[in-house]
């Protein structure tokens, strides 16, 4: 028997607990300056302590006491291990050989934001700055809020699959239940005028998904912001005003904006919004097929059918109708982000945003 280890009289639990409580504390107070002279102190292969333990207790120990004692021998091996990983336990190379403070630290380049989400806050922070809010909706969508609520015809060619992307197995459902990927955030005008009465003041980023090929000006997931302002008094004016400054805060003070008749089913009157081209100041370019303009988004005033639209629905969920047309109007407009960042920055083909190439992405930090 090895005089440096004690010799176990007892195998039951307090004798077990106190002999190992000694070795732990053995460990807990060995200098472990010199890691290699303390391993091999406890765990050399002929003469560590470790060893004349499992000699000294584990070979002559009951059958009912080597469990509990082969728990604890672990758990002190476990302790040695972890002393050896300590920081004290480890080479102090920086004391012998000094901390040169010359050399350059260690640099982390500072994540930034992808191109498509800071144009989107850009576009969204204008707006704050003439007192809307945002509002954020669902991209699964059902057929009513994205459609019907919006004055799209039962026919209307949006409805096709190959336009929209419609979520299997929706046949037993009624029509406007039938669940979609949104092709517009505008339900969530919907959602919002009929979860509150006016004055309304939103604006609306987010994804949506057509059925779309991808080439270099289409994705099928794409980015837009929209914006609704629903109150008393509320004409096309307001509309031009506020959109002829937010272009202007956008692409510069001397950006210019016309608006050309369109049609969209929910808007009414309606109409196409162009800029003067950024590239060429309106003289004419390649970028703007030597028009001098840009066509940059769609807007209008809200259809009475669609505030109808919603105070049937508010109606229906025990809400007082609060959007009479003799009473409210309101109008309504839309952007794509993708669209408005390509004409900010250059960009040829809207596949780059989603490509994840770090060569193209490095640009914008």
């Amino acid at each position: 028997m090895n005089e440096a280890i004690p010799q176990l009289v007892n195998y039951d639990e307090p004798s077990l607990e106190a002999a190992f409580a000694t070795l732990a504390e053995e460990v807990r107070a060995a200098d472990t300056t010199d890691p290699e002279a303390f391993r091999l102190h406890w765990l050399g292969r002929k003469q560590g302590r470790l060893k004349l333990v499992s000699e000294a207790w584990l070979k002559s120990a009951p059958a009912e006491a080597r469990k509990p004692l082969g728990i604890r021998f672990n758990q002190l091996k476990q302790q040695i291990e972890a002393a050896l990983e300590a920081p004290a336990a480890k080479p102090a190379v920086a004391a012998v050989q000094g901390i040169d403070i010359s050399l350059p630290g260690t640099f982390r380049a500072p994540g930034i934001p992808h191109p498509l989400l800071k144009t989107m806050q850009e576009i969204v922070a204008v707006f704050h700055h003439l007192g809307y809010s945002t509002n954020l909706g669902p991209q699964v969508e059902s057929d009513f809020y994205n459609f019907e609520a919006l004055n799209f015809p039962p026919n209307h060619p949006a409805r096709d699959t190959q336009d929209t992307l419609v979520i299997a197995n929706q046949q037993t459902r009624p029509s406007r239940d039938r669940l979609l990927m949104r092709t517009h955030t505008s339900p969530v005008q919907i959602r919002t005028m009929i979860e509150q009465g006016p004055p309304v003041r939103i604006v609306i980023p987010g994804k949506v998904h057509r059925n779309d090929a991808a080439d270099a000006t289409h994705s099928p997931i794409f980015h837009q912001v929209e914006g609704l302002c629903v109150d008393t008094n509320i004409t096309f004016s307001d509309l031009k005003g506020t959109l002829d400054h937010a272009m202007k805060a956008l692409f510069g003070s001397d950006v210019k904006t016309r608006f050309f008749p369109s049609f969209f089913p929910f808007t009414e009157p309606s109409a196409d919004v162009q800029i003067s081209c950024i590239f060429c100041g309106g003289k004419g370019c390649r970028k703007c097929k030597h028009s001098g303009w840009i066509e940059l988004l769609g807007c209008g005033m809200v259809d009475p059918a669609v505030f109808a639209a919603v105070d049937e629905q508010r109606i229906a969920q025990g809400k007082e109708p609060a959007y009479s047309p003799e009473k409210i109007t309101g109008f309504a407009f839309g952007m794509g982000v993708e669209r408005i960042a390509m004409i900010q920055h250059g960009i040829s083909d809207i596949g780059h945003f989603y490509s994840g190439d770090m060569r193209f992405l490095e640009q914008f930090a």
